[in-house]
This record gives C-alpha cells, structure tokens and sequence, in this order.
C-alpha cells in the first residue's frame, strides 16, 4: 500500500512543499472565485455601466501585469513562504474593503489588492515547483497546480450563485466576499505552517547574482523564442479578454433564454471539470515529448469559443459552448512550463513574472476595448475576438519553438 502511494505521490509530482502550496491554492482560491465571478452582476447592481465592467476587466489584465514582475522579484529576493505571505495580506485587504463600502468605486479600489494575490504569487509558485521536482515532473508539477485552482473555479462560482439567489445581487456578493476574507485567513495560516522556509541564503537558492529590479535590463536575456512565444500569446489573450467580462452579461442578461445565477455556476464547473479531466494526461505526454503541439491545440480552443458563444442561446448550447471553454485550459499549463524551459535558470522567477508583466501590459487594453466593441454589438465582440484568435494561432503554427523533450531515468518509466 505504501509503495502503491508513493507511486500515485511521485508520478502526480506530490512532495511536502507543492502539497503545502496546492492546499493553501484551494482555500484561498475558493474565497476569490466565490465573490469575483459575479463582480460584473454586482457592479450592475450598484448602478455602474458596461464601462465600469470593461474598467475592472482591464484593471485586472494590467494590475496583473504590474503585479508580475515584482512577484516575481520578490520570489528571487526573499523566497516563496515569505512572499506569498505578503501576497495573501495584501488580497485580504481588498476584501475587507469591498465589504465596507458596498459601491462600484470601492469595488474598483478594493479590486487594486485583491486582484493581486493570482498575478503575484505565480512566478513564486512556478519557481517553487521547478526548484523542488526533477526535470521531467515539471510540467506535471505546473499541472497539479493548474488542476487544482479548478476546484475552487469550479466550487465557487456554484456557492456564490446560492448567496446571490438566496440574499440578493448585492448582500449576497458581498456575503461571498466576507466567506473569502475568513477562507484567505485560514489559507495564510496553512501556508505559513505547511511551507518550508526558502529565504535565500546561497547562490543555490537565489539568483547567480542578485535579482534584476529593472525589467529592462532583464528584457535582454529573453531569448527569441520567448519572445516568439510571448507575441503569439498576446493575440490569443485578446480574443480571450474581449469578450471575457461580458460572457456573464450574454448568459444572465442578454440571451433569448437567459440563465439564472446557479445555472451560470453549473457552467462554470462544467467548463472546470472538462479541464481537470484532459490536465493529468496532457502533462504526462508533454513530460515526455515536444511541447508545441500542446500549446497549440490551446489556442485553437481558445479562437473558436468566442464563436461557439456567440450561437449558444439557451443553456443546452451554453453546455456545449463551456465544454470548449474547458478544453481550452488542454496545453496551458504545459505553456507555463514552456516559458519556465526558455527562461535563464538564475532567475526563472524574475523571467517568468517579466513575460506575464509584459503580456497583461499589452491585453489589458483589450478588455477595455471590449466594452466600446459590446456597446456597438455583442456579435462585433465576438467576431473581434475570434479574428485576433485565428491570427495569434496561425502565427505560433508558423513561429512557434520548443524544447527538446528530457531524458527520462529508467525509474520513471517504472513509476509510470
């Protein structure tokens, strides 16, 4: 039985200190996605405009870029554990905002802190898992990780569509965010307990040299095919992002045959659990072959769903639509770990958090963008998103790089 555990254990890429991060994912992740998924619906409810939606969504593509690099900086300087309790006091701020004030400003404001903890714990979570696995469980490692951020974006959006129909769009929404704070306080306290110590105290836990504060000087060791991969992700993330605020408005509010808020987190754990079940099998293949096609599977998924949408009228096509939208998450961790691969082993982190600074720098203009574009039509929206997903497909096709595959040790293959 033990030996049968440590097989499930070694091949799903499970040790003490990822186990410690992935329960700490889970609870605050639960909190988030209770409350922010229907902030659109809120920010309705409080009197705020497709402007304002179209703000916060932009507001989170560029505080999620700012957010990046420091993170990832952060990580470099002063480790993972102490990093990530910054990350979580900080989001926990935020909630405790939007629960005093109930007005869209202070949803704004507070979406300043919370919006955070996602965007800057990654490059401390991914630098962590490629600082405790071997070579060929990284992307494995990348995947649980992945996988697991799906329970509570699966869970929660389902529980906070109860609070809303039991006390109303707005004490309900807020009630989901009080659920968040208490959940983000249990996970500060977990993580603290659960993870080890990392602080950088040699050359072998930190950088060859101190970490880079200055994101240009970074910029030139990005290595083409980073930076290939980078342009191309850019245009995935506009056909994502255009649309992205608003798919909650097309289901509850605009559709012929509107759904309610339960139905709407049914189909986010739909499109959830669809992720989850194509997750293990994809990192077990990346593992082991060339990554590219992964990747490039995913953005074929993520070009037709803004299409799929726009003819998915009643919850029947809704299903079929965010079943795609699961099938979407198919390479994206593998993804992550191909920006890990191409990144300067010193500072993995820093890189890491530079690629998605720069990114998220550039898509936050098309959430914004996205709102002028609903106003005109929800269809122009679509059709807008679906282009700029066929253009960054075809060039990653063209463009794209990869990795050579690593040497697996006979006792991996045995594992598996």
């Amino acid at each position: 039985m033990i030996s049968r555990t440590s097989r499930i254990t070694g091949f799903l890429a499970l040790q003490s200190g990822t186990v410690g991060l992935l329960a700490m994912v889970v609870l605050v992740g639960m909190g988030e996605r209770m409350a922010e998924r229907f902030l659109p619906i809120y920010l309705l409810a409080l009197g705020a405009g497709a402007l304002a939606i179209g703000l916060l969504q932009a507001l989170d593509n560029l505080l999620s870029a700012l957010y990046s690099f420091p993170g990832g900086y952060l990580a470099d300087r002063i480790g993972t554990k102490r990093s990530l309790l910054f990350f979580n006091l900080v989001a926990m701020a935020g909630f405790a905002l939007v629960i005093a004030i109930p007005s869209w400003q202070a949803v704004l404001a507070g979406a300043l802190l919370f919006i955070s903890w996602s965007a800057i714990s990654l490059p401390a979570t991914m630098s962590l898992m490629y600082r405790v696995l071997p070579q060929n469980k990284r992307t494995m490692g990348v995947t649980m990780h992945s996988l697991v951020r799906r329970i509570p974006m699966a869970l929660g959006p389902v529980i906070g569509g109860v609070f809303i129909a039991v006390w109303g769009e707005r004490d309900g929404v807020r009630l989901a965010f009080g659920a968040a704070l208490a959940l983000a306080a249990v996970g500060l306290l977990l993580q603290q307990r659960l993870l080890a110590d990392d602080r950088p105290g040699s050359k072998s836990d930190a950088c060859e040299l101190s970490p880079e504060k200055n994101p240009l000087k970074l910029l030139r060791l990005m290595n083409p095919a980073l930076k290939g991969l980078l342009v191309t992700d850019i245009l995935i993330r506009f056909c994502e992002q255009i649309p992205y605020a608003f798919v909650v408005v097309w289901c509850l509010k605009t559709i012929a045959a509107p759904v309610s808020a339960v139905q709407f987190g049914v189909l986010t754990t739909i499109e959830m659990a669809t992720a989850v079940l194509v997750y293990i099998p994809v990192a077990y293949l990346a593992d082991r072959t060339h990554k590219k096609p992964f990747v490039l599977i995913t953005f074929i998924f993520f070009t037709f769903f803004p299409l799929v949408l726009l003819y998915s009228r009643s919850f029947e096509w809704l299903v079929a639509a965010f079943i795609l939208r699961g099938l979407k998450e198919f390479g994206e961790p593998t993804r992550k770990s191909l920006i890990m691969d191409l990144s300067p082993e010193s500072c993995r982190a820093g890189m890491f958090g530079l690629y998605y600074l720069l990114r998220d720098v550039v898509v936050s203009a098309a959430a914004l963008g996205g709102a002028f574009l609903w106003q005109i039509s929800p269809q122009t929206n679509f059709i807008t998103a679906f282009v700029f997903g066929i253009i960054g497909t075809v060039g990653f096709a063209v463009w794209g790089r990869d990795v050579s595959p690593p040497l697996i040790p006979p006792e991996a293959h045995q594992e598996g």
